[in-house]
């Protein structure tokens, strides 16, 4: 019981309750102020608006969310007028809502943010569909939704001056968090009941989600100008932090070898429970830190101490006194202490002072790290063809929408038909998976939605309950709409019956029911054309995909042998090179897990990728850890090693080539010095031997991409 309250407690202190409350706030106030002047035809439009201006209300940097915003009041204001000239001729309207599908489902080509805009442009378009108006009266309306835009803009933009810094503090203490349980995960390699495979599932798909939460932390940290600038201390605490928790991210990586082996080794001396143990405890310290930035709290005493450490040293000792072989877990758990100093240095920033933090020359770099989106017509021009998925997706919204619009006025379907077109919006996206999975989870949630909202409505009459009734299920609808889509949709729905018996005097029971068949007609329609109308299945995409994991990997190993060479660099270098890895890694995971969801006869060589997604995952541990084992020794490449570099690096080319013919890649020249091979000091040795281990995993990425 206790565990659930905490994780409540947590919960409302995270970014997305804050942003459910604001959303509340923005959307209800306008109707909630005209109803009590008995006005509510001014109230809804107003809060129509501010419904679909928060729509574009993403996560980032102020100066683009503002801007999105901005663009989405313009856009909804155009789209209102046009549809309320146009929706009293049902030819006209067809061809509206056919074209302006197509306009504004482009809009994915330029990202995330962009797609947001369209979706909220096609909202207000659906919401206006129904609502014949004399044409005097079109023009105040179209006003008065873009007066409730403006109005959620201005309410957004004080919500970021009154907190300024929170945002980015509970982003990156949610960030914290996510690799918190990536090395938890990892800590599973000690456990001999969850098997490898299972483990290297749960860390890509993991993965997958660190790297979108630090690329989010990005954005906000580096690319607004305040924090360009790193002009307070509390902006430069948290840039500070999330620089070392994405070298302490690496760290977790780098302690990577092969485990069937460590597992068969020390499986009768019951050594690696022990560093399971210290792993999770290591786990929930970086937790506990996530925790602080959540809740605005100064960190206190350390969950992981020294001495737990010293204890699992003097056992590894003993080991090792008996004969046993403990070289690899000593080079773990020297990793462990690593990460354990990194995690007290953050401890430490709470005691000192800020100037200290970052200097001009680091803040600079910063913006090199930020993913910047290209907003120009030649990407529109580019994506004009059947060969863009985009493209595609945007045709096929375009003649769902029809068809969907088709139906509605066909079918008796009751006085809401726009609730099919508006299950169609919110369903279809670009790629089958996504959208198998947002129909499940709509038809689900509103089915349970239904009758929950029913039984509230039938057994409480107390409209001051039923009004916070009300607000409880905005408030829940709009916090996990990004996070959890199924909770979302299982409050909109009582909370839109609610909503409606204060403002009509339908059925209750009736608009439950049509809320339903709607919905399931819509998700039909919806499911039925992702998978006949101009599909989009993700292993006919992977080559692209695969090939850019590759040379990634490439890339940051040539940075690496660069250092291990002795050529210097500067350190942004490096770290641009590891952030693509990242970013790479986890757009191969995340294409993999769609893949997973789409039918079985689709799924082109599915075992093959999978091999490919774990394969790559080594060879990314391998390459954090040899970056790690260079920086303690000799920085000279003595023969052998040379020889297994060039391999690796024709490898890795090849695989590249095969996957992509037209690339171009470039492998450095490498000079051998005079060294002996023989007596190499020990760590030399396991230099040798992680440079082994990468050469294996590259032979075994070649195989692979010659296969596929």
């Amino acid at each position: 019981m206790n565990k659930h309250i905490t994780s409540l407690r947590n919960f409302i202190y995270t970014q997305y309750f804050y942003d459910g409350i604001k959303i509340t706030i923005g959307v209800l106030l306008p109707s909630l102020i005209f109803f009590q002047f008995d006005n509510l035809l001014v109230g809804l439009p107003l809060s129509l608006g501010a419904l679909c201006v928060s729509v574009a209300d993403n996560p980032g940097p102020n100066t683009h969310k503002r801007n999105a915003m901005l663009l989405t009041a313009c856009f909804i204001f155009i789209v209102t007028i046009l549809t309320g000239l146009l929706n009293a001729n049902p030819y006209f309207l067809g061809i509206e809502i056919i074209v302006l599908s197509f306009v504004f489902s482009i809009f994915h080509i330029y990202g995330d943010r962009a797609a947001a805009v369209g979706t909220a442009t096609l909202l207000i378009m659906i919401f206006n569909i129904d609502q014949v108006r004399p044409y005097q009266q079109v023009l105040q309306h179209a006003l008065l939704v873009l007066g409730g835009g403006v109005w959620y803009l201005m309410l957004s933009l004080v919500f970021v001056q009154l907190r300024p810094y929170r945002y980015a503090q509970q982003s990156l203490g949610e960030c914290v968090q996510e690799i918190a349980k990536y090395l938890k995960n990892r800590g599973d390699f000690y456990n001999y009941t969850i098997t490898i495979d299972e483990i290297f599932k749960n860390l890509v798909n993991q993965q997958v989600i660190v790297s979108e939460q630090q690329e989010n932390v990005r954005e906000i940290l580096f690319n607004t100008h305040k924090n360009q600038n790193t002009s307070s201390a509390s902006n430069r605490l948290l840039v500070v932090i999330f620089i070392d928790m994405v070298d302490i991210f690496e760290q977790t990586m780098a302690s990577h070898y092969d485990y069937n082996v460590i597992r068969k080794q020390f499986n009768s001396s019951h050594i690696l429970p022990f560093f399971q143990d210290i792993i999770n405890k290591l786990a929930s310290e970086i937790e506990y830190l996530g925790l602080c930035l959540i809740h605005n709290h100064k960190p206190g005493r350390h969950l992981l101490n020294i001495t737990d450490l010293d204890n699992v040293k003097k056992k590894l000792d003993e080991l090792e006194a008996s004969g046993v072989s403990v070289l690899v877990l000593k080079k773990i758990l020297i990793n462990i202490r690593n990460i354990f100093n990194r995690v007290d240095d953050i401890y430490k920033y709470y005691h000192t002072p800020s100037e200290n933090f970052v200097d001009k020359d680091r803040a600079s770099d910063f913006t090199k790290f930020v993913h910047h989106q290209d907003y120009n017509l030649k990407l529109l021009n580019n994506n004009l063809t059947l060969q863009s998925s985009y493209f595609r997706h945007a045709m096929r919204v375009s003649l769902v929408m029809g068809s969907g619009f088709l139906v509605a006025n066909l079918l008796p379907v009751g006085h809401h038909s726009y609730w099919i077109l508006l299950t169609i919006v919110v369903i279809l996206k670009p790629g089958f998976s996504l959208t198998k999975q947002r129909n499940y989870e709509r038809v689900i949630g509103t089915i349970i939605g239904g009758i929950a909202g029913v039984l509230i409505l039938m057994f409480i009459k107390d409209q001051t309950i039923r009004f916070s009734f009300l607000l409880l299920f905005m408030v829940l609808t709009y916090s996990f709409q990004r996070i959890k889509y199924v909770v979302s949709v299982l409050f909109m729905t009582p909370f839109i019956l609610i909503l409606f018996s204060f403002i009509s005097a339908e059925n209750n029971i009736n608009v439950a029911t049509e809320r339903i068949i709607d919905t399931l007609i819509g998700s039909f329609i919806a499911f039925l054309s992702s998978y006949l109308l101009f599909p989009s299945w993700e292993s006919f995409k992977f080559k692209k995909v695969l090939g850019n994991m590759v040379k990634a990997n490439l890339n940051y190993f040539k940075v690496i042998v660069s250092k291990m060479a002795g050529n210097w660099m500067p350190p942004t270098t490096y770290k641009l090179a590891r952030k693509e890895v990242y970013v790479n890694t986890a757009n191969l995971g995340a294409a993999f897990k769609r893949m997973q969801n789409e039918p079985k006869n689709k799924q082109h060589k599915a075992n093959e990728v999978q091999k490919f997604v774990v394969l790559n995952h080594i060879l990314t541990s391998y390459l954090a850890n040899l970056s790690l084992s260079i920086q303690q020794t000799e920085n000279l490449i003595n023969p052998n090693e040379l020889k297994a570099i060039k391999k690796a690096f024709y490898y890795l080319k090849e695989s590249v080539l095969q996957l992509d013919e037209n690339s171009e890649i470039e492998i450095p020249k490498l000079f051998t010095p005079s060294i002996e091979t023989n007596n190499y000091p020990q760590d030399k040795q396991l230099l040798n031997e992680q440079l082994l281990q990468i050469l294996k995993t590259a032979t075994d990425i070649y195989k692979v991409s010659e296969k596929l």
